[in-house]
């Protein structure tokens, strides 16, 4: 090829590598644009669908691997043991509901036995409720009142009141778990108990009346508040 020749290529191919240049640049942003605006709406049903998935399940991540919580069963720590109790109760891991039942047959601490029978309830064993019920009349009544506020329906807790001859501390113990989980049914149901001579009873009964009144945000049924009269001095004709 001659010098003039190339020349000539030359001269031709530096505007053509320019308008490729400026081609390029101009189309570059808007491919950017198209990805991120393609992207964007997957990244956040991406997001949103992780975070269902890893919502906390009362403070226990739902990713939460069960059978690591049930590993630290064996923990030297009792408050470790009764914590991961707690969480396989929240987490209702009933895939671990075996070795769950066999740890809560050799625990010696009566706090962290309690969580145990907890969480088998809610892994099914509904037998396990009475043993927390019964726990109402010990030194951990706050801890079973505890559990049993988590209970999906106070109806659970009816039976239990309804029978005779309870320690006053179960009475108390069930009503005040009552007043965090009742509604207008139990209204009725603990009205009786607010009369009551047992100690602790009545009071526990009072209490749990107006948390629930108050939760519901209406007087109990038959238990209007009458607005007090007034008199009107008669005024002096002319």
């Amino acid at each position: 090829m001659t010098t003039r020749t190339k020349n000539t290529v030359r001269a031709t191919g530096t505007p053509l590598r320019g308008a490729v240049r400026s081609l390029r640049s101009a189309l570059i942003p808007t491919v950017r644009s198209l990805r991120l605006g393609f992207l964007f709406p997957l990244l956040l049903t991406f997001a949103g669908a992780t975070h269902a998935q890893t919502a906390p399940i009362d403070g226990v991540d739902a990713r939460s691997n069960p059978a690591e919580f049930a590993k630290q069963l064996s923990s030297p720590d009792a408050n470790v043991r009764r914590r991961s109790a707690e969480a396989l109760a929240r987490l209702a891991a009933t895939d671990q509901r075996k070795l769950v039942e066999g740890y809560q047959l050799q625990e010696k601490n009566k706090e962290v036995r309690l969580a145990l029978d907890w969480a088998l309830y809610r892994m099914g064993r509904a037998e396990a409720l009475y043993r927390v019920v019964r726990e109402l009349d010990s030194g951990r009544q706050d801890q079973a009142i505890g559990y049993l506020a988590e209970l999906e329906s106070p109806d659970l807790l009816y039976p239990f009141l309804k029978k005779e001859n309870n320690p006053p501390r179960v009475n108390a113990g069930l009503l005040k778990a009552l007043g965090h989980i009742g509604n207008a049914q139990t209204l009725d149901l603990i009205k009786p108990f607010r009369e009551s001579h047992q100690p602790y009873v009545a009071a526990a009964a009072e209490l749990a009346h107006d948390e629930i009144e108050k939760r519901l945000g209406e007087p109990a049924a038959g238990e209007t508040r009458v607005r007090p009269r007034t008199v009107e001095k008669p005024t002096d004709k002319p």
